[in-house]
Formats: structure tokens, C-alpha cells, sequence
């Protein structure tokens, strides 16, 4: 990873949409707009050495292993430190894989896993929906999208308590489901949210913490790159694995939104409404009046993105196309769209760099669902699945025990691990437990991501907080504010129970995952492709 990849390696989408003179937040002048720096900084010379000889240790116990189960295990240890490593996921994941089959079954297993796996992990034609979704989120952020989603969603509930923080809250949740990044929406929203709310007299922990949550939706929310990784690995079908997310999503945003409108009326001045929360601000940091013309002006700037989304969502509704073909169609919308909003900026070479930025992010997740493939195979040549399991449930876990498990399990992975490493790991191991405690795969999936985005905003190694921060120390940004550490991590306390109650939700009421898919199927005679 790099400053210009999100979590799974791939190139973030550039945002030309300069959102911040939409709403007032100058953006120097750079070509560099999304933050350097990677999840985890690079190892040093004696981070290297340690990983290094704990990769060899696992390579001596895997060919020295008793018996294939063991060895199974030394690679599981292996594909950790190469993690911890920061290696690439898919060469984290693959070549312990390699290795174990080899060590294990010998050349021709090997030969048979290296002939095989690439083509059968990509090769399903439910995984072509995936570019075409890369591309669409492309060419949108290349059209501008991004600043006037915000403006929409900032003329439209600026009037509420809290009302600019929900607009962001909503906002954030649009930019990500449209971008597929979460890193790279909460760079570009946090640029242009944080100086609007601290003009309008907002706390300063309001203001991170709103834009640090408001982006958590977005991989749930269809399209959602996340989803269609997950139903590669898990073998589910696309369309309902897509679907499933949309409303928790949703819903989540709802929570977020509703708890920053309770905080507007128990306690306003958190929210610039009370009477010392008015601030030092000169007349050249008031934020205009919004009246009720300007919120219906503000929606002809995004009607292409409604065009896209009657396309996507009424395509499959009414069973005109299957996931894979309103995902196409969809596409195609974003070009048309892209090139009429660039129309005399060089449109094509806009949608040329969103080819090449698809092309390389196709091809970064790709290879990991490759490497993801190999673990299962690895799994299942050496039993650690199987055993695995009926350890899982030898423990008389109940349902919800094993979901509450799991819900500190992947917290505390999210304090070492970015949301596409956690699945990969997981999934193939927790797979052939879930049917056993009658958990559906469907459900499960939409639990994995919620919970990866999650682990992004975990203390102490989850990212957003420290790109916020980032964010927050730029002049034009805190508008003289000081935005410490400790004031990104308070902000969390107020903000993270709400998501955790979300969850406990749902777990309490799984049917919310799979209501929107069933009527889809209902309606439209099934969405499988």
C-alpha cells in the first residue's frame, strides 16, 4: 500500500469535484489530495529481521509437522507475519498457501492449485459486475459528483438541529457507496465538512467525530466492492450479497444521523444552537442562509446520479437486468454522465484515467481473491477447516454467543488489520461453522463488512482517525481550532456505541439483511447472475 491505494492496494479515485469551493474551504493548491502514509508504516530494519526469522521458524515447523493439520496451522502463523510485515495481501496469502500444499501433498498438488486457482477465483461471471461497479465509482468522482452530493445533502438538513451533521452524515454515506473508498471520502469530505460545522459553532469533537463515522456505510450501501469480494469467496450469489447490504446501511446511517440529531436537542451547544456556543467567528466565516429554493436548485446538480440509480436499483427490480447487466448499464450512465458534465475539459482523458484506475483496482483485487482461493484450498487439503470447526463448536457457543464472539474477535483484529485482510482470513476458516449455528451467509457477510469498517476506526491502529487528525491540523481546516489526538479519540466514545448497538441489532433481528433480496426475488423472478 501507498499514499494513492485504499486498503485492498488499488489506486484511490482522484476527486476533481473541488469541494471545498462549493462550500467554502479553500483546498491548497496540489495535486496531491489524499493523505500519504499507509495503514501500518513501513517495517524498519529490526521489525525485518524479527518477521523474518519468525517467517523461517514457520517454515521449519511447517516441514518438520507431525502430520497436515499442524502444518495447516504453521502457515496460518506465516501469512500473519507477512502481514504484520506489511506484504501485499494476495502475497501474504498465496505463497504460505504454496507452500503448505507443497509440504503437505507434494509437487503435483502444488502444480494442480497454481494451474487452477487463478482462473476459478475470477472466472465466475458474476465477478464481471465487479469492474463494471470500479469503473462507475470513477467516472462519478471524475464528473464532480463528490462536492455537489455534499451541497445537496447540506442545503437539505442544514435546517434541523444538528442539521449539518446529519447532511454530512448522509453525504458521507452517499461519497463512499459511490467512490468504494472509505479512506479516500473521508479525506475529501473531511476537507470540506470540518471547517462548515466549525463555522457554524460546532464542538470540534462533533465535527471529527461525525465525519470519522459518516463514511461507514458506504461498503454496505450498493454498489458495494466489499459485497462482491465477499460473494466471491463465500460462493454466494451477487445479486442478493448486494442487496443484503443496502438496508443496514441505510439504517446505520439513520442512527448516526438521529444520534446527532438528539445531541442537537439535549445539548445545542455541541451543535453551535446554544447560547455559548457561539464562537469567535468574523463575518467571513459565516455560513449564508438557506432557503427552501436553493435546496430544490441544489438537486438538478445530481441528477445524473438519480438516472443511475433508477438504472441500478429499478433495472433489478423490475428482473430488465440481472446485477451483472444493471451494473453495465449503470456504467455506461457514468460515462455519458462524465463526459457531458467535463464537456470542454478533455472529457475522454477523464475516462481514460478512470479506465487505467479501474484496471489496476480489478486487477489488485483479483489477485487477492486469488490468494484468498489458494487459503481455501490449503484449508481443505490439510483439514485445519474441519478441525476448526468442531472446535468452534465444541465450545456449546448458542447462536448469539458465537456472534458476540466474534464481534470482539474482529474489533481487536481491527486494532492490527484493514477490512479486506480480516475477511480473507476469516471467511474460508468461519464458513463451514456458520451452517452449523444457523447463521446464513448472506447475514454473515454484511456482519464481516460492517464490522471491517469498524476495525478503520478502532483505537489505536485503525486509520481514519489519524487521516482525520491529519486532516484537522491544516489552518484552513480548524479554522484556528485545535484539533488534538485526544479530542479524535473522545469523539469516538460519543459516536462508536451507537454502531454497537447497531450491531447487537443486528444480531437480534437478522431478517433486515435478507428482507430487500427476497423481495427483489419475489418481484423480479431472482437475481442470481
Amino acid at each position: 500500500m501507498n499514499a494513492n491505494t485504499d486498503l485492498t492496494g488499488a489506486p484511490l479515485p482522484p476527486d476533481n469535484s473541488n469541494s471545498a469551493t462549493i462550500t467554502g474551504a479553500q483546498l491548497p493548491n496540489t495535486t496531491k489530495l489524499f493523505p500519504s502514509g499507509s495503514r501500518r508504516e513501513r517495517p524498519g530494519t529490526l521489525a525485518l529481521t524479527i518477521g523474518f526469522g519468525l517467517v523461517a521458524v514457520c517454515l521449519v515447523g511447517l516441514f518438520t509437522s507431525p502430520n497436515a493439520a499442524i502444518g495447516g496451522a504453521w502457515c496460518i502463523g506465516m501469512m500473519l507475519v507477512l502481514l504484520f510485515l506489511s506484504v501485499p495481501v494476495a502475497i501474504a496469502l498465496s505463497v504460505p498457501s504454496i507452500i503448505g500444499v507443497y509440504a503437505v501433498s507434494g509437487i503435483p498438488a502444488t502444480m494442480n492449485i497454481l494451474s487452477t486457482a487463478p482462473f476459478s477465483a475470477v472466472s465466475d461471471w458474476s465477478m464481471s459486475v465487479l469492474p463494471m461497479f470500479i469503473f462507475m465509482g470513477m467516472l462519478l468522482t471524475q464528473s464532480g459528483l463528490s462536492g455537489k452530493i455534499y451541497r445537496v445533502a447540506d442545503h437539505w438538513f442544514s435546517w434541523l438541529p444538528g442539521g449539518i451533521g446529519i447532511g454530512t452524515t448522509f453525504a458521507g454515506a452517499g461519497l463512499s457507496a459511490v467512490t468504494g473508498s472509505t479512506i479516500g471520502m473521508t479525506y475529501a469530505l473531511g476537507r470540506a465538512g470540518i471547517p462548515e460545522m466549525l463555522k457554524a459553532g460546532y464542538d470540534r469533537r462533533m465535527a471529527v467525530g461525525t465525519i470519522m463515522v459518516s463514511g461507514m456505510t458506504g461498503n454496505l450501501i450498493p454498489p458495494s466492492i466489499l459485497m462482491v469480494v465477499y460473494a466471491g469467496i463465500a460462493s454466494v450469489p451477487v445479486g442478493p450479497a448486494l442487496m443484503a447490504g443496502a438496508v443496514p446501511g441505510i439504517l446505520l446511517a439513520v442512527c448516526f444521523a438521529a444520534f446527532i440529531f438528539a445531541i442537537g436537542v439535549i445539548a445545542p451547544k455541541l451543535v453551535g444552537l446554544g447560547q455559548s456556543a457561539k464562537t469567535a467567528t468574523d463575518a467571513n466565516t459565516t455560513r449564508p442562509t438557506t432557503t427552501w429554493r436553493d435546496r430544490f436548485t441544489s438537486l438538478t446538480a445530481v441528477w445524473g446520479f438519480a438516472v443511475i440509480l433508477v438504472v441500478l436499483f429499478g433495472g433489478m427490480f423490475s428482473g430488465v437486468f440481472t446485477p451483472t447487466e444493471a451494473g453495465a448499464a449503470a456504467a455506461l450512465c457514468s460515462l455519458l454522465l462524465c463526459l457531458w458534465e467535463k464537456r470542454g475539459e478533455q472529457p475522454w482523458r477523464k475516462v481514460a484515467e478512470s479506465a487505467m484506475d479501474t484496471v489496476a483496482a480489478t486487477s489488485a483485487i483479483f489477485f487477492i481473491m486469488i490468494g484468498a482461493t489458494m487459503l481455501t484450498s490449503l484449508l481443505a487439503i490439510t483439514g485445519l477447516a474441519p478441525i476448526l470447526t468442531g472446535f468452534i463448536t465444541d465450545l456449546g457457543l448458542s447462536r448469539i454467543g458465537f456472534l458476540l464472539v466474534l464481534i470482539v474477535l474482529y474489533i481487536v483484529m481491527g486494532m492490527f488489520f484493514d477490512t479486506l485482510s480480516m475477511m480473507l482470513l476469516t471467511i474460508p476458516i468461519l464458513l463451514p461453522t456458520l451452517e452449523t449455528m444457523g447463521v446464513s451467509p448472506l447475514w454473515f457477510g454484511v456482519f464481516v463488512v460492517l464490522l471491517g469498517e469498524f476495525a478503520m476506526v478502532t483505537p489505536p491502529v485503525g486509520i481514519i482517525p489519524y487521516i482525520v487528525h491529519s486532516i484537522a491540523k491544516n489552518h484552513q481546516v480548524n479554522l484556528g481550532a485545535t484539533v488534538t489526538l485526544r479530542d479524535i479519540f473522545i469523539s469516538l466514545l460519543w459516536f462508536l456505541p451507537v454502531g454497537v448497538i447497531f450491531l447487537i441489532l443486528m444480531v437480534a433481528v437478522p431478517g433486515m439483511t435478507e428482507w430487500l433480496p427476497d423481495l427483489i426475488s419475489r418481484t423480479s423472478g431472482g437475481m442470481s447472475g
